[in-house]
């Protein structure tokens, strides 16, 4: 049976894209503000975590809020949550939501989204500066001059990406649709893809199309290379390789997939959205993971009677692990911190997200 998730015929040469060159410091989360006022509160040290765990139950009741957490969320942040998901499932669910309140474990950009999405709803987020490395490499200001040197160029933005980045862009799409919205582009047109190479290089080998690539990176996934990939499959040969479209390897893993390297059988390329799917569909009693390890809690929930082996056990983002029990209690306690993104900005940006939410 074909592999849904790779295209017809895998071609070994490749027009390398052009890229911008990146060189930025990721923001560091290791003492944030909203950890020092949990470490300074009266009353929050003094809790257990049961304690925690009653208090942000009676408080999500007392104030009808949501809790939406994304799939690299811990463990118990996850399953407090109303609602589990990727990115864009996370959109959509903000988007319908009739809750006043929406408290979003996650990183920034995605409580910006929801924000953006559902204007008259108090959006907030435990912990503000739970940002992301991939988003920190580019500002709305680089992009206005990357418009510039292709002036009819089509700007696609990944969803991991500020607000005012969003608001320059003509589409946004989120790893499970990228490549549906880059086929929705019209074939003359210049498409300027950012700021994730690696997503970029794959919807470029799946459709064909020659893409401009800003040279970002989301740190966790850059890590994973082809050879950790190629070894997980020999040493576990009846598994099935879910492989996360951001990761550092996936450009090499294609062309192993045309040189038969890898089995294109076992292989499937699938944002965390997908790869529940798969799961839940699949007969293969084990599962390779290659992408944030916060993923192995979820498709486990899924699918407990199958085995998820993770590619790298090193692979965390200290971004998404920064919202804590502690801190998602004192969000619903004291209403902090709200998110809020400028009228001008949001309007421009809402165009773009709205794009994205009608491929799907």
């Amino acid at each position: 049976m074909r592999n849904p998730t790779l295209p017809e015929e895998l071609t070994v040469q490749v027009e390398l894209p052009t890229i911008m060159p990146r060189s930025k410091r990721r923001p560091s989360v290791l003492r944030t503000e909203a950890q020092q006022a949990v470490e300074s509160d009266p009353e929050i040290p003094n809790l257990t975590e049961a304690e925690l765990i009653e208090r942000i139950q009676h408080l999500r009741k007392e104030r009808n809020a949501i809790i939406l957490a994304h799939n690299y969320q811990l463990p118990i942040i996850q399953d407090l949550a109303d609602f589990v998901g990727d990115s864009l499932q996370l959109s959509q669910q903000a988007a319908k939501t009739d809750a006043p309140l929406i408290v979003f474990c996650g990183v920034h950009f995605m409580a910006e989204t929801a924000a953006i999405l559902c204007p008259d709803k108090k959006v907030l987020i435990p912990d503000p500066e739970a940002g992301c490395s991939l988003a920190a490499t580019i500002t709305a200001e680089e992009v206005r001059q990357w418009k510039q040197q292709h002036l009819d160029g089509v700007v696609v933005a990944y969803v991991n990406t500020d607000a005012d980045v969003k608001a320059e862009a003509d589409y946004c799409c989120t790893s499970s649709n990228a490549v549906k919205v880059v086929q929705a582009i019209p074939e003359d047109k210049e498409i300027l893809f950012l700021p994730d190479m690696f997503l970029g290089l794959y919807v470029q080998r799946m459709t064909g199309r020659k893409i401009h690539l800003w040279m970002g990176e989301c740190h966790v996934h850059a890590g994973f290379r082809a050879e950790d990939i190629v070894n997980a499959m020999h040493a576990y040969p009846d598994a099935d390789l879910l492989l996360h479209p951001e990761c550092g390897c996936v450009s090499q893993c294609m062309f192993a997939l045309a040189e038969g390297d890898l089995p294109q059988e076992r292989t499937f390329v699938h944002s965390t959205g997908g790869m529940v799917r798969h799961v839940r569909d699949s007969s293969a009693p084990i599962h390779l993971v290659a992408t944030e390890v916060g993923m192995l809690h979820r498709l486990k929930k899924e699918a407990p009677q199958k085995q998820f082996i993770p590619v790298k056990g090193d692979a965390i983002c200290e971004y998404m692990k920064t919202i804590t029990l502690p801190k998602l209690y004192r969000s619903l306690r004291d209403e902090v911190y709200e998110v809020r993104v400028p009228e001008e900005i949001a309007q421009r940006a809402r165009r773009a997200i709205d794009r994205m939410l009608e491929v799907v």
